[in-house]
C-alpha cells in the first residue's frame, strides 16, 4: 500500500510489515494516510454513554477489562479506523502510585495534592502492576478483539502532565503550584519527576508486554514551560523513558505529544528520542513538512471544532493538511481529543474523506 520510504527500516529499527499505521510510523509514505482520533471512543458516541451508565464511574469503566474493550471497539465498528488506542487514563499512575483520585462529575479529575519532596513518601511503585493489572487485561482481550489491519496502541501521560496534576490536584490555568515547585526546589520535584517516570516506563512496557504495538506519551501541558524547563522537565524525562522501552522492546514505535510546545517542537523531535511526533492544531502544517516531518513521521493535526463545525469547513481544512502532509510520512489525526458535543456523522464524514484521498502518483 505504500509507495516510498523517507527513511530506511535500518536507521528506524521499526518493522515495515503488516498495518498501514505501523508502516506509516516506521517512516513510509503511503497512498492514503492512516488515521485514528484522540479521544474517539468517547462522550460524542451514544453507544459509549450507555456502557459508561452501565460501568457506574468513569475510573470503574476504565478498571474493568469488558466495558472498556466495548468502548475501545466502538469507534471501529463506527468509522474503520486504522489504529485503536486502548481506553484508559493518563491518572491511572499516580492512582496506582498511592495518590487519591475521584472523577466529579462536571468538575473533572481530583487527586489529594502532593506538593513537596516530603511527601513523596505516601507514595510507590511497587505494587503497580498489581494495581493496573485490569489495564493490562483490557490489553490482552484487545489484541484479538480488533481487526486484523488495525494497531493497536497504548499510552501514558507523560511525567511533566502527570506530575503537574499530582501537584495541582487536578486540572489548572495558571499551573502556580506546579511550577513554584519545580523553580524553588528543583531537586525535590525532580525526585517526583525519577517516581512518574520509572512508573511510566513499567506501565508503558506492561502494555506492550499485553499485546500494545505503539505507545503514546500525551504531554497536555508541556507548552505552559519556559524553553530551559521544557528541555529539563519534558524532554529529558521524555527520553528517559523511550530510552528504557527501546532496549526492552525496540520494534516497538513511541509517539510524543508535546502539546503547545510551538518552536521546541523542533527540539522535542530530535532530542526525546521518540520515532512519531503528534502536533497540536496551532502547529502551522507548511513549518511542520520542512521542520518536523523531515525528521521523522508526523502525526495531526485537524482543530477538534472542525469536527463540530462539520460540512465544507471540515472537508477544507481536513483536504489542507492532507495536501501539506501526505507527502511524507503522516498519520491523520486531531490537534486534540474529539469533544463531547461532536455530531458522530461529521465524524464519518472525515473517514470517508481521507479514505478516498487519491493515491500518490508513482
Amino acid at each position: 500500500m505504500c509507495r516510498s520510504r523517507a527513511f530506511p527500516p535500518e536507521e528506524t529499527g521499526l518493522s515495515t510489515q503488516g498495518k498501514l499505521f505501523l508502516r506509516a510510523l516506521s517512516g513510509e509514505t503511503c497512498e492514503r494516510p492512516p488515521f485514528w482520533l484522540m479521544r474517539q471512543a468517547g462522550r460524542y458516541l451514544p453507544e459509549y454513554r450507555a456502557t459508561r451508565a452501565q460501568a457506574g464511574s468513569f475510573l470503574d469503566l476504565c478498571y474493568n477489562p469488558e466495558l472498556a474493550v466495548e468502548v475501545t471497539l466502538q469507534p471501529l465498528r463506527r468509522y474503520g479506523m486504522d489504529a485503536a488506542i486502548l481506553f484508559s487514563d493518563i491518572l491511572v499512575v499516580p492512582h496506582a502510585l498511592g495518590q487519591k483520585l475521584d472523577y466529579l462529575e462536571g468538575e473533572g479529575p481530583k487527586l489529594d495534592p502532593v506538593r513537596s519532596a516530603g511527601e513523596l513518601n505516601r507514595l510507590s511503585g511497587a505494587h503497580l502492576r498489581e494495581r493496573l493489572a485490569p489495564v493490562y487485561e483490557t490489553v490482552r482481550r484487545l489484541s484479538s478483539a480488533i481487526p486484523e489491519t488495525t494497531a493497536l496502541i497504548g499510552f501514558a501521560g507523560s511525567p511533566w502532565t502527570v506530575a503537574a496534576y499530582m501537584v495541582e490536584g487536578g486540572g489548572s490555568k495558571e499551573f502556580a503550584q506546579v511550577k513554584s515547585w519545580a523553580y524553588r526546589d528543583p531537586a525535590g520535584f525532580g525526585a517526583l519527576i525519577d517516581l512518574v517516570v520509572d512508573a511510566t516506563a513499567e506501565h508503558l512496557g506492561a502494555q506492550i508486554e499485553a499485546g500494545a504495538e505503539a505507545v503514546q506519551l500525551f504531554d497536555s501541558w508541556a507548552g505552559v514551560l519556559p524553553a530551559p524547563e521544557f528541555r529539563r522537565w519534558v524532554i529529558e524525562p521524555t527520553r528517559r523513558i523511550v530510552a528504557r522501552l527501546k532496549e526492552r522492546h525496540p520494534g516497538v514505535p513511541v509517539i510524543g505529544f508535546p502539546r503547545q510546545a510551538g518552536v521546541l517542537y523542533a527540539d522535542y523531535a530530535v532530542e526525546a528520542g521518540v520515532d512519531a511526533l503528534g502536533l497540536d492544531t496551532a502547529v502551522p502544517v507548511d513549518w511542520a513538512a520542512l521542520a518536523l516531518q523531515t525528521k521523522l513521521p508526523v502525526q495531526g493535526n485537524l482543530d477538534p471544532l472542525m469536527l463540530v463545525a462539520g460540512g465544507e469547513a471540515l472537508a477544507s481544512a481536513a483536504r489542507e493538511i492532507l495536501t501539506k502532509l501526505s507527502g511524507g510520512p503522516f498519520v491523520f489525526n486531531l490537534g486534540h481529543g474529539v469533544v463531547q458535543h461532536t455530531p458522530p456523522e461529521h465524524v464519518g464524514q472525515l473517514a470517508a474523506l481521507i479514505r478516498a484521498w487519491p493515491t500518490l502518483s508513482a
